[in-house]
């Protein structure tokens, strides 16, 4: 796991390593433990190190092939690296290092885009070919490792996050009005498209073939996505159960791979404690990491938010070494200039509380195991899919579904509040980028379980990235790689081809729930016990009753309460007086309309006030 960064001269002038050094330094955060730059005519390719295989010089990069054809900088973990080595070695390849990153050298040398299929990990690299002066960026089918890019005049630069391409002087971070636009539309972005001008996520599951000599300029090429879909011949559920226990364990087991302590988050619910019971009979007292909440002068809903009695459960039964941080309504404020300057653009959700978790694990560990894609992989939000699970066609099933997933501003409160920057922004077809993300438009779609695996794809694809963003660049900030077990390559494929009616029982049942309000999740398990019913089943076999059955919820603040009643200083004094940066592209009277909304206790706003807060920061430090 680490940090790279890179450019290349479009119009064939020497490239600098005076150029790349600032980028890699600007990302020295990902990589503690070592730097690199290396340079070949036209192209600069540098890395940050954060060592977690091969702790040896062996494993430093940028690292080159045996014949100084290929120079590769890598971000990332494979974790079956090790079969890769045994078939390259049958082939006739010779290793310097006992690093996944020659093996992934080595595997591009061999293969080249081909490769890629092969790869079961996170990663995220770019590989310079001396002889035909070719760059190739790849990124892993998931979009677990981040990867940028822009193109400024002649130079075209990526890297691991926005901080290293703009510390090349050819590129300037500006705020680009439609990325905000968009954003403050899904509380997320669906197009590759960033909160800054310019500046392109590389999308995940794809590679690209970059050269000077090209005219014109290609494009990305996608060699894997996700494909939800009912089974042709499907099997009994007990067959269902047993492999979905195989693949599980089998896929925790892989990702304990490493030169470097492994720890877990322990949340107190099914996934993470999954992952713990899993992990804990290969690691004894393996450390584990929750994070909790001071709950004084909450409201009643939020009084679940603090998992730390069910975690503590879970850390006595598989004999964990357990740390706890507890969070109170100031740390939000207290954390946001940091957070928000390791996050770069804000994604879904109020993850600050994973700022806080990722720190203390970080104290302990340098590897933790994550539960992040469970939910999406096994259908753990089905007051969503259940939408959109009855319809007509298509067309009317993309209209539920896009009114849906405009989590903080409808089509009319849009157009009050960008009132500023309106005619630079009203050409923005936000539904047109909603239907876009699911690319090809199926043929035919007639019952709830098709429609349904039509939102899985689109959670997959949106969701499940924006978290994994979040994921990525606050673990890094504290020098932490996060692991996702549940997006193992093998069990992925699995989920993907489960029936339906094995995650979710009311298939045709509407349970209507407020994406703003809190303990959502728990409001509807009460009404339905429905979600991930076969993940359930499977964990039954390794986690106590009291988790199992227990009430779904995620990991979220009492951030409802906290915002209110004066306890955000940043409310009162930038959003309420008007006193803020965000107003030179947002109406002030409509904002504080809406933020009053929520400090009344009129309507629960409370992705929307974060969400201004944190653009707020970020634009402080501009």
């Amino acid at each position: 796991m680490c940090g790279i960064a890179g450019y290349l001269n479009m119009d064939g002038a020497p490239a600098e390593v005076e150029k790349v050094e600032p980028m890699t330094n600007a990302i020295s955060h990902r990589g503690p433990d070592g730097e690199g730059q290396w340079i070949d005519g036209v192209a600069a390719l540098g890395h940050r190190r954060l060592a977690i295989l091969d702790l040896s010089e062996a494993g430093s990069q940028p690292m080159l092939t045996p014949d100084g054809r290929f120079a590769i900088t890598y971000n990332g973990e494979l974790y079956n690296y090790r079969e890769l080595r045994v078939e390259l070695e049958v082939l006739g390849h010779a290793f310097q290092s006992q690093s996944d990153t020659e093996v992934v050298l080595q595997a591009f040398a061999e293969w080249g885009e081909e490769a890629l299929a092969r790869f079961n990990g996170m990663f995220a690299f770019a590989i310079w070919d001396k002889i035909q002066q070719e760059l190739f960026i790849a990124r892993d089918r998931y979009g677990i490792k981040p990867l940028y890019w822009s193109q400024s005049g002649n130079v075209f630069a990526f890297g691991s996050e926005i901080k290293a391409i703009t510390a090349h002087p050819a590129f300037q971070r500006e705020i680009d009005k439609r990325g905000l636009f968009e954003y403050f539309t899904f509380q997320n972005f669906f197009s590759q498209r960033t909160l800054f001008r310019g500046m392109s996520m590389f999308p995940a599951g794809h590679w690209w073939r970059l050269s000077p000599s090209a005219k014109p300029k290609s494009s990305p090429t996608q060699y894997w996505d996700f494909h939800f879909q009912i089974p042709d011949s499907p099997g009994t559920q007990t067959e269902y159960v047993e492999e979905l226990d195989r693949l599980f364990q089998q896929a925790v087991s892989r990702q304990l791979v490493s030169d470097v302590e492994v720890g877990a988050y322990l949340s107190g619910g099914i996934d993470s404690g999954s992952i713990t019971a899993a992990a804990s009979r290969e690691i004894p007292n393996i450390k584990s990491f929750t994070c909790g909440f001071d709950l004084h002068g909450v409201s009643e809903l939020e009084y679940g938010f603090d998992e730390r009695s069910n975690a503590e459960y879970l850390s006595h039964l598989f004999q964990t070494e357990h740390y706890e941080v507890v969070l109170k309504s100031g740390d939000m404020e207290r954390c946001l200039p940091e957070y928000a300057y390791h996050l770069e653009e804000p994604r879904v959700g109020q993850s600050y509380p994973n700022w806080y978790v990722s720190k203390l694990a970080s104290k302990f560990v340098k590897v933790v195991l994550s539960g992040t894609g469970g939910d999406e992989l096994f259908a753990g939000y089905p007051w969503r899919y259940f939408r959109a699970a009855v319809n007509d066609d298509f067309e009317q099933y993309v209209s539920r579904y896009y009114s849906y997933w405009q989590r903080m501003l409808n089509d009319e409160e849009r157009r009050n509040i960008f009132a500023p920057i309106w005619e630079g922004v009203n050409g923005v077809k936000t539904s047109e980028i909603f239907e876009n993300v699911f690319g090809q438009r199926p043929s035919q779609l007639e019952t709830p379980e098709e429609y349904i695996n039509q939102s899985l794809y689109f959670e997959a694809k949106t969701f499940l990235h924006g978290l994994l963003v979040v994921e990525d660049k606050l673990s890094m900030a504290h020098g932490l790689e996060s692991r996702v077990p549940f997006l193992d390559n093998d069990l992925v494929d699995f989920a993907q081809k489960l029936p339906v009616n094995l995650k979710l029982k009311n298939l045709r049942e509407i349970v209507r729930i407020d994406e703003n309000a809190p303990r959502k999740d728990l409001q509807f398990f009460k009404k339905s016990k429905d979600g991930k019913q076969i993940f359930r089943e499977m964990a039954e076999r390794h986690l106590p009753e009291r988790v199992v059955s227990a009430d779904k919820q995620g990991f979220s603040a009492p951030d409802g309460s906290w915002f209110q009643n004066g306890r955000i200083r940043l409310i009162e004094e930038k959003l309420m007086t008007g006193n803020a940066e965000i107003f030179q592209f947002l109406d002030p009277k409509a904002v504080q309309q809406l933020v009053g909304e929520h400090l009344s206790g009129q309507r629960n706003r409370r992705l929307f006030v974060w969400s201004l807060l944190n653009v707020e920061t970020l634009l402080n430090q501009s």
